[in-house]
């Protein structure tokens, strides 16, 4: 069957403001589905999360998109007509793992007529590998960047339509699209992204250039996101920005990222609330009050440190130093005692010498960090630190493996201080590895495996911790809470 489509006419109808622009080109692409699937086409997506959580909560909207556009989803690429990638690019071995999988749906793509294979997020910012994609794997039809994930719906019907390969990477944008789509793995738990880009240009890191500058979300679209997501069934919702801390700076008498949270905590019906990720430079007393006052708040801090040295911590722009890092994870341990800590860390970023990796292992051993999150320094074309001269590989090789176990040895301490107590976990699916048993999370991020019916999935249980493995805890379920119960007893 041939379709007589007049592109030109359908996008000189569409309306121009958003999302308003891309609710109509959804429709557009479901009529033309709709068609195919007259010819025999499934109409199958899938959408592959290759990076962060941010990249997950993109992957969220391009299914949520593909599915009013009337595709139905597949775990299976042998099945999938469009396939999607969310990228990362913070180190070089998330675009070598992008290659490979691309790579292999090659044969796919010959056996699948009209089959679309799309790639957008942080690695379709750098135009070196736009442009090798563009020569290299000509079966790649749609490629778009961090900026236009909104535009999933109209970049592919001008493919669809055109049969064309479509590239469309902006360098930034001021807009921000939302209410669109989406497509929740769990119904029980979301995200809301509350700003976007980072305004901090660490010399290691990618991200200010691919996600471009920050630009935080209005408070009350934010808040009104929140209450329909807790109308859904979300229990538990996620805050999301590259500095969460930051929000708000770029907007002159904005709402501050401690009041945000505290209004999005205060919500009727909300168990729990996270966020990621914090910058040190920036977690403020404020930020430290709210969390004391607002349990149902994460008993968690994620606080990157990257080195223990001052002067590395200067070379990166880091924009605190190890004294003030320290006295930080002091007035958390002293205000939040019951708070879980984790990090992250390089090792070997350019001009470290043992001296300054001695500072980074004095800093662990003072935090005691719950969980210490190691990296090797991953150099990335485009940063300033990718000038720098690098330290040898064998000597970053070595700090690396003595920072593991000193790593494992600081934050021993912290591996049994809940073991005994009854704790309230949020039930987040069966156990893969061990039939009959549930997995969930504390307040404080750490996994709980205990044995239970698959119904409990979504619900928030009270769990006695029995059994300590270090990064996770067995337990036994203590009764079996309703919703009901939850109202008699006010927590919601």
């Amino acid at each position: 069957m041939d379709y007589i489509i007049d592109f030109k006419e359908i996008v000189e109808q569409a309306p121009a403001e958003e999302p308003a622009r891309q609710y109509y080109f959804m429709d557009r692409v479901r009529e033309l589905v709709e068609m195919k699937k007259q010819e025999g086409y499934a109409a199958h997506c899938m959408v592959e999360v290759m990076g962060c959580q941010m990249s997950a909560k993109d992957g969220e909207k391009l299914l949520g998109i593909l599915e009013r556009c009337g595709y139905t989803v597949t775990e299976d690429d042998r099945d999938a007509d469009v396939v999607l990638f969310t990228t990362c690019t913070v180190r070089e071995n998330a675009n070598m793992k992008l290659y490979g999988r691309v790579g292999r749906l090659k044969h796919q793509y010959e056996r699948r007529d009209g089959m679309i294979i799309g790639i957008t997020g942080c690695m379709m910012q750098e135009k070196d590998e736009v442009e090798g994609i563009r020569k290299r794997y000509p079966y790649v039809r749609l490629v778009f960047g961090t900026h236009n994930v909104y535009k999933l719906a109209e970049l592919l019907y001008q493919t669809l339509v055109t049969g064309k390969r479509t590239f469309e990477v902006l360098e930034d944008t001021k807009l921000i699209v939302e209410e669109l789509p989406s497509d929740r793995r769990y119904r029980f738990k979301g995200a809301v992204n509350i700003s976007y880009g980072c305004n901090n240009f660490c010399t290691y890191c990618i991200v200010p250039y691919v996600r471009g500058r920050e630009k935080s979300r209005n408070a009350t679209a934010i808040l009104r996101e929140c209450e329909q997501l807790i109308a859904d069934g979300c229990l538990e919702i996620t805050l999301l920005g590259q500095n969460v801390n930051s929000y708000g700076n770029d907007i002159p008498g904005s709402t501050s990222f401690p009041e945000l949270l505290a209004a999005v905590a205060e919500l009727p019906g909300l168990r729990r609330v996270r966020y990621m990720t914090s910058n040190p430079k920036d977690l403020s007393d404020e930020l430290i009050e709210v969390m004391k006052t607002h349990p149902n708040i994460e008993r968690h801090i994620h606080l990157p440190l990257q080195s223990g040295s001052s002067a590395i911590l200067k070379r990166m722009n880091r924009h605190y130093t190890k004294e003030s890092y320290l006295a930080l994870v002091e007035k958390i341990r002293r205000e939040l005692p019951e708070v879980a800590l984790t990090t992250d860390i390089i090792v070997g970023f350019p001009g470290e010498t043992e001296a300054d990796f001695q500072d980074t292992v004095e800093v662990v051993q003072q935090a005691q960090f719950d969980a210490a999150y190691t990296f090797i320094y991953s150099k990335r074309t485009g940063t300033p630190a990718a000038s720098y001269e690098q330290v040898p590989e064998e000597d970053v090789k070595d700090r690396f493996d003595r920072l593991l176990k000193i790593v494992q040895e600081s934050s021993a301490a912290n591996e049994t201080r809940d073991l005994g107590k009854t704790m309230e976990v949020l039930v987040e699916d069966e156990n893969k590895n061990q039939e009959g048993y549930l997995t969930g999370r504390l307040s404080n991020s750490v996994l709980v495996h205990f044995p239970g019916p698959k119904e409990l999935i979504g619900t928030m249980q009270m769990v006695k911790l029995t059994e300590s493995k270090g990064f996770y805890y067995f337990g036994e379920l203590v009764g079996r809470q309703s919703e009901a119960q939850y109202c008699e007893t006010g927590s919601i």
